[in-house]
């Protein structure tokens, strides 16, 4: 895939114009938004990914259209899961409703930093080691396993705990017992002190680095054009805060989540090996030849593969959730949906 200069600078000058018009206007008018207003944002997010993988398919050929919404579909997926940990942090951390919007535009910012450093690493890897294919499907293939043990575990959000940096900046820096807006430190008595906000900035900070972990080996296996791995992101994670108001209820509901995440990373690992194994090099393998009889799964039937996983796990979560809320046989307590658990949880907060 051949992408010009000026494409990458169109693209970067346009998310940055985004940024830019978010953190002033959000972080000056910090406010809980409407359904009205998060419905009609994430509208013209989601609406311009698909736009731009139209364009992608005209410009560049079918192939590399459904590499990129292959992989956006898998970083959107990834996101919402990221979303249920973002909530258990705004949770424990008692961020008021009104500040999460700009906590949530600040982690953001953090994901798209720290993922693109991941990508161009990712890249520069891949170019010099065909060999990284393996590790990628490796690292891949334990988390499936790990999300598929843990999935049926409804009590992540009760063993969240803060990371040891939060932990370490609560001991160790002065700080106010309560939020004053959206700043992160505040000058009294003439000493600067850290306000809550720092915290929830930092624990996001290193929950999206770990998140950066499985999404961008994930991706890699499905493209390897850095530009698309880019573009696949930035759509995947713009639309993620207004997709935190706007199903925030519904989100408890995919119960099967994690086990529906397990099954796509898994696939996405095997399919790295057979990949590594087909353009194998390693001399200790195959005598450092080509493994001729690893089949090299095609990338639209990674996006049927995609899009039949969501599908399933989404009806699957909402029956189980609506049979667990409807009552049998008369009144009874209503019964809290579960959320899906993942070990994603247990290493977020820093």
């Amino acid at each position: 895939m051949h992408v010009t200069p000026l494409a990458w600078v169109l693209t970067l000058a346009v998310t940055a114009a985004f940024l830019i018009v978010d953190v002033f206007v959000i972080g000056r008018r910090p406010h809980e938004p409407s359904m009205k207003e998060s419905a009609s944002h994430l509208t013209v997010f989601i609406g311009a990914a698909v736009v731009f993988g139209i364009g992608v398919f005209l410009v560049s050929g079918p192939q590399y259209g459904t590499e990129f919404f292959a992989g956006w579909l898998t970083e959107y997926s990834l996101s919402i899961d990221n979303l249920f940990v973002f909530l258990i942090i705004m949770t424990k951390l008692s961020v008021p409703r009104k500040l999460q919007q700009s906590a949530l535009l600040i982690g953001i910012v953090l994901a798209l930093i720290l993922r693109g450093i991941f990508i161009a690493a990712g890249a520069a890897a891949i170019n010099t080691f065909s060999w990284v294919f393996y590790l990628f499907g490796a690292f891949l293939v334990y988390t499936a396993v790990k999300l598929a043990k843990e999935g049926g575990d409804d009590d992540a959000e009760a063993e969240y705990r803060d990371g040891r940096l939060v932990r370490w900046l609560r001991a160790r820096v002065p700080s106010t017992a309560e939020f004053v807006g959206s700043h992160v430190t505040v000058k009294r008595d003439g000493k600067r002190l850290m306000t809550p906000m720092a915290v929830v900035i930092v624990a996001l900070g290193t929950t999206d680095l770990l998140f950066a972990l499985d999404s961008i080996p994930a991706i890699y296996g499905l493209t390897k054009e850095p530009y698309l791995v880019l573009t696949a992101n930035l759509f995947a994670l713009m639309g993620l805060r207004q997709l935190y108001f706007l199903i925030g209820g519904l989100l408890k509901k995919l119960v099967y989540l994690s086990l529906g995440l397990s099954v796509l990373l898994g696939f996405i690992g095997v399919k790295l090996a057979l990949h590594a194994l087909h353009e194998n090099t390693l001399p200790f393998l195959n005598g450092g030849e080509h493994v001729h009889w690893a089949p090299d799964i095609p990338i639209w039937l990674s996006l049927v593969v995609i899009l039949g996983v969501l599908a399933v796990t989404t009806v699957a979560s909402l029956v189980k959730s609506s049979r667990s809320a409807a009552p049998a046989g008369g009144p009874r307590p209503e019964v809290p949906p579960q959320r899906p658990s993942s070990d994603r949880s247990e290493r977020s907060g820093g």
